[in-house]
């Protein structure tokens, strides 16, 4: 299979990238989880499902191995995310591509959308508001939840920590938890404090991305957990408000490749056929 690795500057970050696939196939530019984060886990966890299309799996800047960011909150912006798959698609010559985006990933593609020309998205599990997340940890953490996502945040860590909130929250089964760390542990990633703290610094927490879904008009599907608490079930409400379809896979949470790869390659089948055509 072709690849090719490397670094891509853009402006003032460098973008960690592997272009993998067919040239001449659908592209697809993926957007992982995070903030912070790495394509290393989508790509161990998607490549399968994606055999036969140009798949571009990039570190967003700051993130798992792309170059550091400096402790500037203008860097890591949404506005800056969107400019950087559009930055990325140019370097690369893509006129025509399609979009990919994993839990934080999938409100950067939404945006980059309703911006950019794109042919389509293809969501999993994407996170739509923080706001209403952040709720989702207060409950998780047993506490009453407010209209104040970082009030909200505030309780929640009072009684557990970050990584074990979100755990409550993604993975419905011990197996596919320690699946995934499993994962995480061979590509030995570092964490990036920078990016965690411009999103806290950029207000990030109070962005609630429904108002805009509207706006973007191209195609997107959605496939999604059931019992993934970061987007579910708020991404079945929002689906009135986009063009496509959307695949609930019982029993499967943030991760449904892990927690049930049949039913998840059933509903990538219809979600790529309705966005592709093939």
């Amino acid at each position: 299979m072709r690849e090719e690795v490397g670094y891509i500057p853009l402006g003032e970050v460098e973008l960690y990238v592997e272009d993998t696939g067919p040239l001449g196939a659908p592209a697809f530019l993926v957007l992982h989880d995070g903030p912070g984060g790495s394509a290393y886990a989508l790509r161990e966890g998607l490549s399968e499902y994606l055999e036969g299309y140009r798949v571009v799996y990039f570190d967003q800047r700051g993130s798992g191995r792309s170059l550091e960011l400096p402790p500037d909150p203008r860097l890591f912006t949404i506005d800056a995310l969107v400019e950087d798959v559009q930055g990325l698609a140019e370097a690369l010559g893509l006129e025509r591509f399609r979009l990919l985006g994993h839990g934080f990933g999938g409100i950067v593609a939404l945006e980059a959308a309703r911006r950019l020309e794109v042919e389509g998205v293809l969501l999993l599990g994407p996170w739509l508001s923080f706001p209403w997340l952040s709720q989702q940890l207060c409950r998780a953490a047993g506490c009453e939840p407010v209209d104040d996502p970082e009030e909200n945040l505030a309780r929640a860590l009072e009684k557990a920590d970050p990584k074990a909130l979100f755990d409550r929250l993604m993975f419905p089964s011990l197996h596919g938890r320690l699946e995934y760390e499993w994962l995480l542990e061979g590509a030995a990633l570092l964490d990036r404090e920078a990016v965690g703290w411009a999103f806290v610094k950029n207000g990030l927490w109070r962005l609630d991305y429904r108002p805009y879904l509207a706006d973007v008009s191209a195609p997107v599907e959605v496939v999604v957990g059931e019992r993934d608490g970061t987007s579910y079930p708020l991404v079945e409400e929002a689906m009135a408000f986009l063009r496509g379809g959307l695949q609930v896979i019982p029993e499967a949470g943030h991760f449904p490749w892990i927690d049930d790869p049949e039913a998840f390659a059933r509903a990538m089948r219809t979600a790529l056929s309705s966005l592709v055509g093939v």
